[in-house]
């Protein structure tokens, strides 16, 4: 199979992918009659996982920027770093990390802004502005640390511990609570207390005020199928999946009330929403599981590793962090100061939050299947050529057993499909360090050491493989792929997400902007916050 090339039109993944091919060629027999699928997902997923489940294996990434040095990071890719660690060490799920990345940069913007010349803050505050003699990088740098150190204890009170190590070593007070504007730390604190005090009351139900239990569901989403069983091939499953301990659990949906949160720019999280998914029993449905099933069928090593690399799910810094190690990148390649990062971490975390909001309004909405449930619905009682488990390749098994190449733990995401995260994030992220730096030009590539596959390791890849990233474009859309690679998204699914991303990361920019050059609030500083009230039912 010739994989996806870098630089390929966005809309000739499958030609590429799979020359000659036709949605029914990797089928071996086909039967006439469909038959029951009721508990053969479940029994078949869980016996899949129990013998051949993926299992992680040492990293083995280089990432080809030797000459760049992390040694002299400004104050806020310390505190960007930090948080990510604090992703990890929590595992919330990519709304909430887009969610926290956009307020940690919103406070560390609001906190910079007192001392630039035409900047505006977000939540205006009063007598926030500082005369020119103290637009110093000291001052700067601890203005935007007390707000970072805030806001971050607000969203991970966990791990207040790390947050505290970084505030200590930077030789701060902890102890500073300070309000007073005429002070970096006071300026710091009054300038997340203010963040912080909007998106307490944004939809996200942080407090756990809307319903018991901090980010949980009060919008009274229940699954239309059982884990045991599929009655409506067009809705999302949750499957029986072994946890890191090896016991199973059900899915439980991440954040359905997330299209329900405050976007920056959009007007809502229903603003963008596109039109439907393919629908069973119509010929694209049919053909959008077929493509995948060939996919798999033909899985090579450069795509197994390209869908590990993006794979960003538990214990990573999901899709959203993702994007921000390439931020960091980029700060650590152009040099820049902390005036340059606070802008640019500031208009890359809100376009992740935005892409987050309209992809989760999209995925309550249509509430629609993912491949692992509707492939083997499909297939079921047939026998087809695809990936047939670790260290296997490519097998004739049974339509039933058909599974993504995922980890054992992962399988496929805990929430619907349509449309893919991933690409919105992605695209979003890429049309924002697109803008900031004026260039598509990324120059980043990571090299995936021989055996150090997650899924096969000693195994994949069979020798080294290298990820090139010429362009911020070549990245997103690398991502996008690499999900119909491991089986977690169908092409509509990945092209839906990459072109909302796009439209996305341009909107958010445009108003970043404004609160770059003060223009915000021309026509008047903005209405008080009031959180839309909650969906208590889909859409449709």
């Amino acid at each position: 199979m010739t994989p996806y090339r870098l630089g390929d039109p966005v809309g000739s993944q499958w030609n590429a992918s799979c020359p000659g091919s036709s949605p029914g060629d990797h089928r071996i027999q086909r039967n006439t009659r469909k038959r029951k699928f009721q508990n053969a997902v479940v029994i078949g997923l869980l016996s899949f996982v129990a013998v051949a489940g993926l299992a992680p294996a040492a990293e083995g990434r280089v990432i080809e920027d030797p000459s760049i040095s992390v040694s002299q990071d400004n104050v806020v890719l310390q505190w960007n770093d930090v948080a990510l660690q604090a992703v990890r060490r929590t595992i919330p799920g990519p709304t909430i990390v887009a969610r926290a990345l956009a307020i940690l940069h919103t406070c560390m913007f609001d906190a910079w802004a007192a001392y630039d010349r035409a900047a505006v803050p977000t939540v205006p505050r009063r007598g926030w502005r500082r005369p020119d003699s103290e637009a110093t990088d000291a001052k700067k740098a601890e203005a935007v640390s007390f707000a970072a150190y805030r806001a971050l204890v607000d969203l991970f009170p966990t791990e207040r511990a790390l947050f505290d190590g970084l505030l200590s070593q930077l030789g701060y007070d902890l102890s500073n609570t300070s309000m007073d504007a005429g002070t970096p730390p006071g300026i710091g604190n009054s300038a997340a207390a203010a963040v912080l005090d909007f998106r307490h009351h944004d939809g996200s139900n942080q407090l756990g005020d809307l319903h018991p239990g901090a980010y949980s569901d009060y919008t009274g989403y229940r699954a239309v199928n059982t884990s045991a069983a599929v009655t409506d091939p067009n809705r999302w499953q949750p499957l029986a999946v072994l946890n890191s301990r090896g016991q199973v659990e059900v899915q439980v949906y991440t954040t359905p009330q997330w299209g329900n949160v405050t976007p920056f720019a959009l007007t809502s999280g229903s603003a963008l929403r596109p039109g439907p998914p393919a629908l069973y029993p119509s010929p694209e449905y049919l053909n959008q599981a077929a493509q995948l099933v060939a996919i798999s069928a033909g899985l090579t090593d450069l795509q197994k590793v390209t869908a590990e690399y993006f794979a960003d799910g538990p214990n990573s810094e999901f899709p959203p962090g993702h994007w921000a190690l390439f931020a960091q990148f980029v700060s650590r390649r152009d040099g820049h100061g902390i005036d340059d990062d606070v802008k640019m971490f500031f208009a890359l975390g809100n376009a992740l939050l935005d892409a987050g909001i309209c992809a989760w309004d999209a995925k309550r909405a249509y509430d629609y299947v993912r491949p692992a449930t509707a492939i083997p619905f499909l297939y079921a009682g047939e026998l087809i050529q695809a990936w047939g488990g670790p260290f296997q390749g490519t097998q004739t098994i049974r339509g039933e057993n058909w599974r993504p190449y995922q980890l054992s733990t992962v399988v496929t995401p805990p929430f619907p499909e349509y449309f893919s995260g991933h690409s919105v994030f992605s695209a979003a992220g890429a049309e924002i360090l697109k803008s900031f730096t004026g260039s598509d030009a990324l120059g980043y590539s990571v090299t995936i050491r021989a055996g150090s596959s997650f899924g096969e390791p000693g195994l994949v890849p069979a020798a080294d493989v290298t990820l090139p990233f010429p362009t911020f474009s070549d990245a997103a859309n690398q991502a996008g792929m690499s999900r119909r690679y491991g089986g977690i998204h169908f092409v509509q699914g990945d092209l839906t997400g990459r072109s909302l991303g796009r439209i996305i990361g341009a909107a958010v920019w445009a108003k970043a902007k404004t609160y770059f050059d003060g223009t915000a609030y021309r026509n008047g500083l903005p209405p008080a916050n009031r959180s839309r009230p909650p969906v208590h039912k889909l859409t449709r």
